[in-house]
């Protein structure tokens, strides 16, 4: 059994000081009464911290409050992040020397809470004395061999999450899922070919910063290359607000970050029922008795039919306790007849006994250049 390395790729926070924070940058914004001509507030834009490699984040400052989203510590300063951060504390360090070059107190770590009651008596919102966690996402790369990206992801397409439903690309290079409604409000899971995002953002930026022949980006072709020879396909979970507070995983100092351990093994273990092979087909009747979920003959030839009338596009009523069962039946060989049909996903034939995806743990190349716990960090101008 692996034991896939979880690595944080974006990390989304703020906190109120007790003090009013300087203005970044030369320009501010005011409010000001129409009535009596008096300023009301002033304010300012949002301000962008570029790194090198055309690496940046977002800042905004608001009276006493710092925010930084749009946040990506793995990827500051670094031509890519294949490999990055493994805990909140080193992401913080990195913001955290970023706000004292630009002369902002640090974030700083929790250490109580309290609420207080809204006007209205029954309103309750709750403060810190530290930093406040509102997104964070959690990766994780998986091998599954050089050319096989695409069967993979076509496979695990087929696959529920939760109560969320799969998604796939037209490219056929990311599956996401997300509610009936197209939402992903609480958790935003999503698995793409990572030499193809490589390819698609990362090289041609860096390509057109640098150039061709320069060492950034043969460096960063090599990174691609070799997930290509990997086939290497990237497990993202972006944890929202909502259940971050639902957790008790908002408050930096006072949380406890291997819950989402679970939720991110809950998530790498969605292709465990998978099989992508070839060589003896088996008709979806076969399967079926192979698989011991139907006893006879005539009872796997029965809820075979319900497959191929949903190849074809027929509706069922799952009021119907024959349509419940033949559907519960289906389920355990991973179809689910109340998705909509996609022919691309799937056969009336299994493929088995010549070729297997092999799942691998990505192991870091000797050649590459992982993050340091105090980066180099400067303000491009």
């Amino acid at each position: 059994m692996f034991q896939f390395i979880q690595l944080i790729d974006g990390l989304h926070m703020y906190q109120e000081h007790d003090t009013k924070l300087p203005f970044l940058g030369d320009t501010r914004h005011f409010t000001v009464d129409v009535q009596t001509g008096d300023v009301v507030s002033e304010g300012q834009p949002s301000f962008t911290y570029e790194g090198s490699y055309t690496t940046s984040i977002k800042i905004n400052v608001s009276g006493r409050r710092v925010t930084i989203s749009r946040g990506n510590p793995s990827k500051i300063n670094r031509l890519d992040n294949l490999f990055g951060y493994k805990t909140v504390d080193e992401c913080v360090f990195v913001y955290n020397q970023i706000l004292l070059s630009l002369k902002l107190p640090p974030f700083t770590k929790c250490t109580k809470v309290w609420q207080l009651t809204g006007e209205d008596g029954k309103r309750v919102r709750t403060f810190s004395n530290g930093a406040v966690i509102t997104e964070i996402h959690t990766t994780t790369n998986k091998s599954v061999g050089k050319g096989n990206e695409h069967d993979y992801l076509r496979g695990i397409s087929t696959q529920r999450l939760r109560n969320s439903i799969p998604h796939l690309a037209p490219n056929g290079c990311t599956v996401q899922w997300l509610s009936k409604l197209g939402h992903a409000a609480l958790v935003h899971s999503s698995v793409y070919n990572k030499a193809n995002e490589i390819l698609l953002h990362q090289l041609p930026k860096i390509k057109r910063h640098y150039g061709e022949t320069s060492p950034e980006y043969l460096q960063l072709l090599k990174v691609h290359n070799y997930c290509l020879e990997k086939g290497v396909v990237r497990f993202e979970n972006k944890h929202k607000a909502r259940t971050l507070k639902k957790l008790n995983l908002n408050f930096w100092g006072l949380s406890d970050y291997s819950i989402l351990d679970k939720q991110q093994n809950e998530f790498l273990n969605i292709d465990k029922k998978l099989s992508v092979n070839t060589m003896t087909m088996q008709t979806i009747a076969e399967l079926l008795k192979e698989e011991g979920v139907c006893k006879s003959v005539q009872a796997a030839n029965a809820t075979a039919g319900y497959y191929f009338m949903w190849l074809q596009g027929q509706k069922f009523d799952f009021h119907k306790t024959q349509v419940q069962m033949h559907r519960a039946r289906l389920r355990k060989i991973n179809i689910d007849i109340a998705e909509t049909c996609d022919i691309t996903k799937h056969s009336a034939i299994r493929i088995k006994e010549m070729r297997e995806i092999e799942i691998q743990e990505l192991v870091v190349p000797d050649w590459y250049a992982l993050p340091v716990q105090n980066p180099h960090l400067r303000l491009v101008a």
